[in-house]
């Protein structure tokens, strides 16, 4: 009874703590979304400012590579696709109306008629719950503003980690208790190598996606392939769940601008992508990176998506596969014990 009572103790104040951080978290969401993006921004451009470390670049200019690099893959292609958008946006437009149409006479002389009727008031009710959720002006201004800021910070926080991440671990490393520093260096080394793997890995199967899918959508003449193949890309950091957002959004582009046969071939683009990306990419490029069952990671991002919305779906997987290497990290022997470091040029191999 003694062991019980004390095991339950000890599980309700870890419960307590984490609610309390969960909410002081959610109440500085703006900061803790920057912190996040910025760790995972770091962790993906990385090599880029451990290249120019090499080629002599002071750690300044080489962390400053770093964030510009960020700029460049990120405004370059928003640029085309939103040019693409704009020159296709009247075809697609076309496309919708053709399609609304066409489901309108389906449902009129379908297997289960619906009068016309019937179907203006479903059409009024649906324009009308989509006028009364538009987001005012102002609270949209508002948070557009936030954004920015958020991106900005992160951006900065990508920059200092980059050229001060080793000195600020050692810092932090300081700060314990000199018996227990060697483990808490390796259980974080390892929780960061996972979050690295974990980023790039996602990176390059999220490309591969978007190419196949995008290449797909071209073939079939559906509009906005570029806007759909990005949507892919973007979704596919989020496991599971993403996937099947992206593959309906671009089936339902094809039904309404191009008809079922187009829908159809995309579904059969979408599953031939996807089948080929969980059976051979990941298993090959993810490796050890995650090890966890499709069931943890489905609860994860259901769970972040409760409690963070789309960007709690994002972080939800990589903080779970960090906080699993940690806790294995912790409980394995440790062998050698790690030394500590100050020296700003190893920033690329610390947390």
């Amino acid at each position: 009874m003694r062991t019980s009572t004390a095991i339950v103790a000890c599980l309700i104040v870890l419960a307590v703590g984490g609610w309390l951080v969960a909410i002081v978290l959610a109440r500085l969401a703006s900061l803790t979304l920057s912190l996040a993006a910025a760790l995972l921004l770091a962790a993906l451009i990385m090599p880029v400012a451990r290249g120019l470390r090499r080629l002599h670049a002071p750690p300044w200019l080489a962390a400053l590579g770093g964030v510009l690099s960020i700029v460049v893959i990120v405004a370059g292609p928003l640029a085309l696709i939103g040019n693409e958008t704009v020159h296709q946006w009247p075809q697609l437009q076309q496309g919708i109306g053709q399609g609304v149409d066409r489901i309108r006479e389906w449902l009129l002389h379908g297997p289960m008629p619906i009068s016309s009727r019937r179907i203006d008031a479903i059409g009024g009710e649906i324009r009308h719950r989509i006028t009364a959720s538009a987001p005012d002006p102002a609270a949209g201004a508002s948070a557009a503003a936030q954004v920015a800021a958020a991106a900005a910070l992160a951006l900065l926080l990508v920059f200092f980690v980059l050229k001060d991440g080793a000195a600020m671990w050692g810092w932090s490393l300081r700060m314990m208790p000199e018996h227990l520093r060697p483990r808490v260096d390796a259980a974080a080394r390892a929780g960061w190598d996972s979050l690295v793997a974990y980023v790039r890995g996602t990176v390059v199967i999220a490309a591969v996606d978007a190419t196949g899918i995008g290449i797909g959508l071209v073939v079939i003449g559906v509009p906005l392939a570029a806007p759909l193949a990005l949507l892919t890309f973007i979704a596919a950091f989020v496991p599971i769940v993403g996937a099947a957002v992206a593959g309906a959004a671009a089936v339902i582009i094809a039904f309404v601008s191009k008809g079922i046969t187009a829908a159809l071939l995309v579904i059969a683009v979408v599953v031939g992508v996807q089948q080929s990306e969980g059976n051979l990419l990941q298993p090959l490029i993810m490796g050890r990176a995650l090890r966890l069952h499709p069931a943890v990671i489905l609860v994860a991002v259901t769970a972040g998506t409760l409690l963070a919305g789309i960007a709690g779906a994002v972080v939800a997987v990589p903080i779970t596969a960090v906080a699993y290497r940690v806790f294995l990290t912790l409980r394995a022997p440790l062998p050698i014990a790690a030394p500590e470091t100050d020296d700003a040029e190893t920033g690329a191999d610390a947390p």
